[in-house]
């Protein structure tokens, strides 16, 4: 529903206004950066950074102008209607961080990160660290004198944590972590030790053939083709407006179910985008609440739903159809499950070793912004943590620390929103099935729709009305837990792997 203005002082619509610009210019960054990543010739990136640093220093120049402080504090000295009082809340935590911030620092910000993705692919595509490291080394510095200027006084990485993150603190995102720690360590090891042979897809799947399944999949699932497209990337994600949410997917040619799951979770993350109202565009009523709840959503439709028994019950004709494999459904749910003991690659983990990977990175950051662990010292490190955690160790830094995109994009405090996402998606996943009437059998049909609507009416239309955990809470009437998550892996890992149901 459009905010309703007429009953608001003058200063609400100036803010508005000014705000909308600001995140138009913002949205036409993304785009520079889709093209980036997806398109842009090879020799683009030198002009492609001083566009991008550009736009952002506009961008930043409009949320700190004077007037919007100015706007911000006669606003919050009226007493203002729900949505209009949360929009206030949202630009004021904005303004509040991004007027410290200098816009030159800003715009060094856009550009080196501009220039650091071709320099990561290369250093990826060449299995060598040290050609990456100065980059990292300065982003890091940048970032420091970022969290410096929006609190001298506070953890760097707690600062930038709340980047991603702005209403569950550093402490809740490390409670979590340690949480999942703690419960899944033993159960991946009950696992490794059980006698259980799951299931596994093998043989040689065209990226042809992987592609097609993708697009089907994604029109299976409900993703409007009229506001979105599919493409591939060297890293997977999604990004766009409710107008424009684009995903991205890669293939490996011997593991047709790593594509799959790929699409399915960006599909989640695009879904999100493609819920949020189209009226209030613009306007923080039509943009995500952070990224706990947008990891959420891929997350959910990813393990919840496409990792789910209901799922592959359904839908296996249609991977058979596509790879002339002939599982049944118990064999590719089965594979879509297995938990592996040698996964090196974070986008390709299954479902609970996974949460190991991010702990490892989560650790490796803190201890990179707190000046106790040298750039050069990374790949040494991520090794010894891989191999204490999973119990294996990658023979190049392609397969280790320079596996994922995100520090070329200076975005450090990011990761931890991956295993958070996670845990909200399951304690989500489980209010909509006591609302969703035989939602396992909806599945199973293929009828993606009751629970498509479930989340646009409970999250997506949202937008940001809500602080996290009063969404959470609306949503689930539950605070936010793991509860749910752990009981849900405990539950279903322990059945396909026969383990103890005591444990």
């Amino acid at each position: 529903m459009a905010t309703e203005r007429s009953s608001v002082p003058e200063a609400y619509d100036d803010l508005l206004e000014q705000y909308e610009r600001a995140t138009y210019l913002g949205d036409a960054n993304m785009v520079l950066s889709w093209d980036q990543e997806v398109m842009m010739p090879e020799e683009g990136t030198p002009a492609r950074a001083k566009q991008r640093s550009a736009v952002s220093a506009m961008q930043h120049e409009l949320l700190v102008d004077d007037d919007v402080g100015a706007w911000l504090d006669e606003l919050e000295a009226t007493e203002l209607p729900a949505e209009e009082a949360a929009v206030v809340r949202e630009i004021r935590r904005q303004y509040d961080r991004k007027a410290r911030v200098p816009t030159e620092l800003v715009e060094e910000i856009s550009e080196v990160t501009s220039d650091a993705h071709p320099v990561w692919q290369e250093a990826r595509e060449t299995d060598d660290w040290s050609t990456f490291a100065p980059t990292v080394e300065r982003l890091l510095e940048l970032k420091r004198e970022y969290a410096e200027h929006i609190d001298p006084d506070a953890d760097p990485y707690a600062v930038l944590f709340a980047d991603y993150e702005p209403y569950l603190d550093l402490e809740t995102a490390e409670r979590v972590l340690e949480r999942l720690r703690d419960r899944l360590v033993p159960l991946i090891d009950d696992i490794r030790a059980a006698d259980a042979d799951l299931h596994a897809v093998e043989g040689t799947f065209p990226e042809d053939d992987q592609l097609a399944l993708a697009r089907e999949t994604l029109e299976a699932l409900g993703y409007d083709f009229d506001r979105g497209r599919l493409d591939t990337a060297p890293h997977p994600f999604s990004s766009g407006t409710q107008f424009d949410a684009r995903v991205t997917t890669r293939f490996d040619e011997s593991e047709p179910l790593d594509s799959l799951g790929s699409t399915v979770h960006e599909f989640g993350h695009a879904t999100y985008t493609q819920g949020l109202s189209t009226d209030d565009y613009g306007t923080p009523l039509g943009e995500h609440r952070g990224l706990t709840v947008h990891e959420s959503q891929s997350r959910l439709w990813e393990n919840h739903v496409g990792r789910s028994r209901a799922f592959w019950e359904g839908f296996v004709p249609r991977f058979n159809d596509y790879h002339g494999t002939g599982l049944t459904p118990e064999q590719a749910y089965e594979a879509a499950n297995r938990v592996y003991e040698d996964n090196l690659i974070r986008v390709e983990a299954d479902e609970l070793t996974y949460h190991l990977h991010i702990i490892l990175r989560f650790e490796i950051e803190r201890d990179l912004l707190a000046g106790d662990l040298d750039v050069a010292e990374v790949p040494a490190v991520w090794n010894d943590k891989m191999e204490e955690y999973l119990g294996i160790r990658p023979e190049t830094d392609a397969d280790g620390c320079l596996q994922d995109i995100h520090w070329s994009h200076g975005s450090f405090g990011y990761f931890p929103t991956y295993s958070l996402g996670s845990v909200l998606a399951a304690q989500l996943y489980d209010a909509a099935a006591d609302e969703v009437a035989d939602l396992d059998e909806k599945i199973r049909a293929g009828e993606f729709g009751p629970l498509h609507e479930w989340l646009t009416d409970n999250v997506h239309a949202h937008g940001r009305r809500h602080t996290t955990d009063e969404l959470v809470e609306e949503a689930t009437g539950e605070p936010f837990t793991a509860d749910f998550f752990l009981d849900y892996a405990e539950s279903k890992f322990g059945a396909l792997y026969g383990l103890d149901a005591a444990r």
